[in-house]
């Protein structure tokens, strides 16, 4: 067992690191049969204003993860993978906390896709957690899109990084709010340096070294 302490990023995936609205925007278009140019760019909550809405958002998503293969054709977030990389160099584990299992037929298939997407875009992780209540789990630090959820781990009193897209306009002034992968990443690096330094471990030498206290092999494997 190590003998010291870990700091637990915990990630969501869509709208975060991967690109759901920019894939579900082009299946839209599909589902829709409307013009892809013709579906605006900013978002509103339950697709409404691509012509979804919470009535059909089920059925659409349905069609999105078997006839699409959404969750495997989703393009990264820029610069997602690389920071990724860096952060779980410098000791920093990387838990993943995605509400993905929205319809029961769809676990294996949904499942499936997100494990390979994961490994086809070489994501390092040590745990992937597929649930609703985030705050369930134990992290130092969360990054999160999704308005409810953003709001929930704030009244549990938890650290969140607010990643920007037209979903949570509502919480535009919200502390940590990014909109980047380089001010994520930044943003996150900060808090866990003040985390080490309130362990007293040593910083990093540099972004992606590992630190002199971080146990060869500890890191997680990517594909």
């Amino acid at each position: 067992m190590s003998a010291h302490p870990h700091f637990v990023l915990g990630l969501d995936l869509d709208g975060t690191c991967a690109d759901f609205y920019g894939r579900m925007r082009e299946i839209a278009a599909v589902y829709t049969k409307q013009a892809l140019a013709d579906l605006p760019t900013d978002v509103e909550w339950s697709l409404s204003n691509w012509g979804i809405g919470e009535d059909d958002y089920e059925n659409f998503h349905r069609y999105a993860v078997v006839e699409h293969q959404l969750f495997e054709t989703m393009p990264p977030l820029p610069g997602a993978p690389e920071a990724l990389d860096r952060l779980a160099k410098e000791g920093i584990r990387i838990r993943i906390i995605t509400h993905r299992l929205i319809l029961s037929s769809l676990h294996e298939m949904t499942v499936l896709q997100s494990v390979r997407w994961l490994d086809a875009h070489h994501i390092p992780y040590w745990d992937l957690c597929f649930m609703r209540e985030k705050d369930d789990v134990n992290a130092d630090l969360y990054v999160e899109d999704a308005p409810h959820n953003v709001l929930r781990l704030q009244e549990a009193g938890a650290d969140v990084v607010v990643f920007a897209n037209g979903t949570n306009v509502a919480l535009e002034h919200t502390s940590n709010r990014v909109a980047t992968w380089d001010e994520a990443e930044a943003t996150i690096r900060d808090r866990y340096y003040r985390w080490l330094e309130r362990h007293s471990l040593s910083l990093p030498s540099r972004p992606g070294e590992a630190p002199s206290w971080f146990e060869a092999g500890n890191a997680p494997a990517t594909s």
